[in-house]
Parts: structure tokens; sequence; C-alpha cells
């Protein structure tokens, strides 16, 4: 396990801008050591933020999006399309905008018949992970070169949610999750041994609203208490905040906010 770094932003925009220019140089170095790239993209309001602010960026085009794989954390288990998708929230916020190849954007399974609930759509995407795994990947997932990953108010990561089954998962790497606190309450998530698999898990949470999850999921809890506490690169762990959401963690933590 990695020891977290945690990086305190002014506030949610710079957060969200520095966040960007950090994955553009780290997709960057991997395309240039390895010849491509892969991140799992993460929804919500930070996750969709951060993908703006890339979509924004003069550097973005420092990135050759043709080689890069493009893997989601979690879905809503919703139509193809649905506003309420992650997948369709980063093609509005970024895919759009670039180069992507759509064979490298592997999008979690949708509610359109094909499967017939979750959990044969978290199956599916165990298949496609296991497929596109390699062999010195030693595992059953790629190994991303980042993870991102929204911390919510309650320490979930992903789709896995305090106490429930999904994030006692040991041996899977993605699964069906029902009944989610948080609507729609059917989702599919990848699980904390999938997370681990990451070169680099980087968390973000901003706003005071989340500020008690932090501190939790910072403070040795347990993970399946606090789903956030359990998340972290082999690596590399890095918490991405601001100010607001840093607001109740020991100030020796971390350093200054930047400007």
């Amino acid at each position: 396990m990695t020891a977290p770094q945690i990086v305190v932003h002014r506030d949610k925009e710079l957060m969200a801008q520095a966040a960007a220019a950090r994955l553009i140089t780290r997709i960057v170095d991997a395309q240039a050591a390895r010849g491509s790239a892969s991140v799992v993209l993460t929804g919500g309001r930070n996750g969709n933020a951060l993908l703006a602010a890339l979509a924004g960026s003069p550097a973005r085009d420092a990135v050759d999006w043709s080689r890069l794989d493009l893997w989601w954390g979690d879905e809503r288990f919703l139509p193809e399309g649905d506003p309420e998708r992650n997948a369709t929230q980063a093609r509005e916020a970024l895919l759009d905008k670039v180069g992507v190849d759509p064979a490298r954007v592997h999008a979690m399974p949708a509610a359109d018949g094909t499967y017939d609930d979750a959990d044969a759509a978290a199956e599916a995407y165990a298949a496609e992970l296991a497929a596109a795994a390699r062999p010195e990947d030693h595992g059953p997932v790629p190994s991303f070169d980042v993870l991102l990953l929204g911390v919510g108010p309650d320490t979930h990561v992903a789709s896995l949610f305090p106490e429930l089954p999904g994030v006692r998962e040991t041996e899977r790497t993605v699964v069906g999750v029902h009944g989610a606190p948080k609507p729609p309450p059917t989702r599919v998530s990848l699980t904390l041994p999938a997370i681990r698999a990451a070169r680099e898990v980087w968390l973000l949470a901003a706003g005071e609203d989340k500020a008690g999850a932090v501190a939790l999921a910072l403070s040795g809890a347990g993970e399946v208490q606090a789903p956030a506490a359990g998340a972290y690169g082999r690596r590399r762990t890095l918490w991405l905040l601001d100010s607001a959401a840093a607001s109740r963690l020991p100030r020796g933590l971390y350093p200054p906010a930047s400007p």
C-alpha cells in the first residue's frame, strides 16, 4: 500500500485546472515511455470539472488522443445516451472535442437489453478488462496509468458504498450494485482489487460537504466503513483537494494550499 500524497488547492476551479494539467503530463509521459496510455475516468461534479478543464487547456494537444485507452470506474445502469450516464457526460465534457479512437473508449454496458441486469453487465466488463490485460500486468485488469475517483460525502468511491456488498468483494474485478443509497440505485462498478491494480490512483474532492469524508478516509478508517480508505495505487496514491474539502484535516498533514 502506498502512503497517500495530499495536494490542496485554494478552490475547486483551481483544483480542476491543476488536476487537468497534471493528467496531461502523466499521459504524455506514459505515451513517451510505452507508446500508449490508459486512464480510468470518474463521473460526478469533480470528475466532470476535470474533464472540462482538460478540454479547455491549451496543452491538451500534447496528448496523442488516438493512443489513449479510456475506461470507467463505475456507471449508472441506464440506457445508452442517458444524460445521467458517466460516459454521456464525459463525451459532452471532453471526448467529443478531441480525437479519441472509438475502439479505445471502453464504456461500461448500458441497459439496452443486451444484458439482463447489472450483474451480467459487470461480467461482460470484467471480460473486456481481462482481454485487455497483458502478461506484464500480472492480473485480470490492465495496469492503468491513472485511475480517477471522486469521493462522495459518505466516503464512497466509484459505486462502492459503505457497508454494501461491493466494497467487501475480494475476487471479482467488476460487480453489479443494487440498492445504492444514491440514485439511480442500480449500477456497475470496479471493485477495490481492480482499483488497486492501477499504477496511480487519484482521489478528487472539493467542497465543504466532502470535508468529513476526506478526514475519515485519511484517518485510518476501515474500507468497509469508508471505501475511499481502501483506494490506493501500486506506485502512487494522490488526494487532490480544495481547501474546503481539506478543512478538517490536521494542518501538518499537507503543504499550504497553492495560490
